[in-house]
């Protein structure tokens, strides 16, 4: 019993080194690669879109230097791993691409489902209870969305907006190294997430946390292949991109506490991980 915990706590305390290992794997195998836009819907933005505003002024960040320090590695990280990969993963036929973004999207729904029962959200909570029925099933493995032809959307909740539904505040605003913008109280729920996550718990029980690692790596690629062309359009167009992060996450979250539609969102580098 407690070489088992023993092994636990190395797989967690090492999950960073490994993410990054593993993404570094997925350069060997696909190389730097440019983006391939055929097919991709590309989105026209004003530079004016970026420029840093007075809603800006409002976010609490007395940790400015730090996060930018940290956000300055996170870019570069972005620019010489992530990116690469990612263009190389979006070179892959588009069922393929598709079929890998719902599996991911069918691992999430344990942990939405949670956090929907959590809001008080149970009209939701069972609508991604049938959806992750449905396509863990008749889908495949959750590989093709079945469940949306029933009209059973995927819904995004995480225990960071449920602090928030709770009338937890944002608290100051932090630059996670890898994982990128954020603020103390969804950072928080990044670690309650990770330990209550039933996937990962699975997995971490079983000795296998190593999925847990692909499991993320995959989905981070997985995510940054869907905004490439955003991000950089973010990237070169703002007057400060850190501001312009800062001002996007905060406005987004803001948006996904609300429920509000996701086209309301403005594409940015950051990585929900399902590290949870």
């Amino acid at each position: 019993m407690i070489i088992k915990t023993d092994k636990y706590s190395y797989q967690k305390m090492s999950i960073l080194s490994k993410i990054i290992f593993t993404i570094l794997l997925f350069i060997t195998i696909l190389g730097p690669a440019k983006a391939d836009d055929n097919g991709i819907e590309s989105i026209e933005n004003e530079s004016s879109d970026y420029e840093k505003s007075m809603y800006n002024e409002e976010i609490y960040d007395p940790f400015e230097p730090v996060n930018r320090v940290i956000f300055k590695f996170n870019n570069v990280a972005d620019k010489i791993v992530l990116e690469p990969v990612s263009k190389g993963y979006r070179k892959l036929p588009a069922p393929v691409q598709t079929g890998v973004g719902n599996f991911f999207n069918n691992l999430k729904l344990p942990l939405v489902i949670f956090n929907q029962f959590l809001q008080g959200q149970f009209g939701n909570a069972a609508g991604s209870a049938g959806r992750l029925v449905i396509n863990s099933t008749v889908g495949l493995g959750g590989l093709v969305d079945v469940a949306e032809k029933f009209g059973l959307e995927q819904q995004e909740e995480d225990f960071g907006q449920t602090l928030a539904t709770w009338g937890v505040g944002d608290g100051p605003y932090l630059v996670l190294p890898i994982f990128g913008p954020s603020n103390l109280r969804d950072a928080a729920g990044l670690v309650v997430s990770s330990a209550t996550d039933p996937v990962n718990v699975y997995l971490a029980d079983q000795g296998e946390g190593e999925w847990i690692v692909y499991r993320t790596t995959g989905n981070a690629v997985n995510q940054r292949a869907r905004i490439i062309d955003e991000v950089n359009t973010l990237r070169e167009n703002s007057v400060d991109y850190y501001s312009a992060v800062k001002s996007a996450y905060h406005q987004n979250r803001y948006a996904a506490i609300r429920d509000r539609d996701d086209d309301q969102l403005t594409p940015i580098p950051v990585i929900s991980v399902e590290f949870e």
